[in-house]
């Protein structure tokens, strides 16, 4: 039931436990930072709460039985809400619900339980939209839940990202939580519960997920995405924990080795002073669009803290890829006490001017000719 999930063994036990002892509350919400995933382990508690339970003399705890539809996520008695957008062809008094984007849902979750926000309103067609769970939603929960279970078990109603509701759908929400319908399971997926309203926030069984433990993340890249030991250690370590950002690590090789290769060139041309290859060196970062040059900066903050960190000669506290930790045994030791806040309030300050649309190429030749001159400090 559990196969998707990465790690969490502590919290499918505790999920299970609460089954074979009978001490299933009405509704639970899963919180915990992105990556760690959430969603996996409630779609596999779903699944749990869904199958046929076999008992078996040979085993201490039923045997759960999972049907060709609820491996399919197609089960009658799932119901998945999800923040949805508005697109042009809906008419001007629709509001849009969740099984407006069925098979959108239907097609991701396939594909994987571990996805953003981001890839989620690419999947609807609205990147540039802000995705809100709508009343008509809660409406439309209203009339699924009040209908008897089809195969008479429980009905799971599985909300991803409740913190996303509007404040009309969030009060339905909540009645449906004070007076819940007949074996009913509510399954919350929350990122960030400090925006849900305190009322709903009391009337669920908190679960908190942690980080993904490093030694899972590294065995699942080995296992899924065919890595070798080394590399599947070193990409564990920088994803800290988080699935999505490992997954994202894979996927952005292309663009981290040509930021690697900005941020070699940008220091060996501040150390050796040559202001006119240092103007070019602006000129090239100038032309890239402002999201990726911001993307650029955070990689260049990155660096700095490892190469820093290097220093310490503790591989522990170390998360670079065998490129960086090369090019990071000859110039770590420019990057001290005396110049890494210093350098890391540079970098801010040019997030921040690229932000608010200054001039790139400006931004960029100020920062390398400041370069210059924190790079000889010790």
């Amino acid at each position: 039931m559990f196969e998707q999930v990465i790690g969490q063994r502590e919290v499918q036990e505790r999920l299970m436990q609460m089954v074979n002892e009978d001490r299933l509350p009405h509704a639970i919400m899963l919180c915990g930072p992105q990556g760690a995933g959430k969603l996996a382990l409630a779609v596999g508690f779903a699944k749990v709460l869904l199958a046929e339970k076999v008992n078996s003399m040979f085993a201490d705890a039923p045997e759960y039985v999972e049907s060709p539809m609820l491996k399919n996520l197609e089960h009658p008695d799932l119901h998945f809400t999800y923040p949805t957008i508005k697109l042009p062809s809906m008419g001007s008094d629709h509001k849009p619900i969740s099984d407006d984007f069925a098979r959108e849902w239907h097609e991701l979750m396939i594909a994987s339980p571990y996805f953003t926000m981001n890839e989620w309103l690419e999947q609807m067609g609205g990147e540039n939209q802000q995705a809100i769970i709508t009343a008509g939603e809660s409406d439309e929960l209203v009339r699924k839940l009040s209908l008897k279970s089809s195969q008479g078990g429980y009905k799971v109603s599985l909300i991803w990202l409740p913190e996303r509701m509007n404040i009309e759908c969030a009060n339905k929400i909540l009645k449906l939580l004070e007076e819940p319908p007949s074996q009913t399971v509510f399954i919350m997926v929350c990122q960030e519960p400090d925006k849900l309203l305190e009322t709903i926030r009391s009337r669920v069984q908190r679960i908190d997920v942690k980080k993904i433990a490093d030694g899972d993340v590294k065995q699942a890249l080995m296992e899924k995405r065919g890595l070798t030991e080394d590399m599947a250690q070193r990409i564990s370590r920088m994803a800290n924990g988080n699935w999505l950002k490992a997954l994202e690590m894979l996927s952005a090789d292309s663009e981290n080795e040509l930021f690697l290769d900005m941020f070699q060139s940008l220091m060996r041309l501040a150390y050796q002073r040559k202001v006119k290859d240092l103007k070019a060196w602006s000129e090239q970062m100038g032309a890239m669009g402002r999201e990726k040059q911001k993307r650029f900066l955070e990689y260049f903050l990155r660096l700095i803290r490892e190469n820093f960190m290097y220093n310490f000669q503790n591989e522990e506290l170390c998360y670079m890829t065998q490129r960086e930790e090369e090019f990071a045994k000859n110039f770590a030791r420019f990057i001290n006490e005396a110049n890494i806040l210093a350098i890391s309030d540079l970098a801010n300050l040019a997030i921040r001017d690229i932000g608010q649309n200054a001039n790139a190429k400006i931004v960029f030749f100020d920062m390398a000719l400041k370069m210059i001159v924190l790079l000889i400090q010790k």
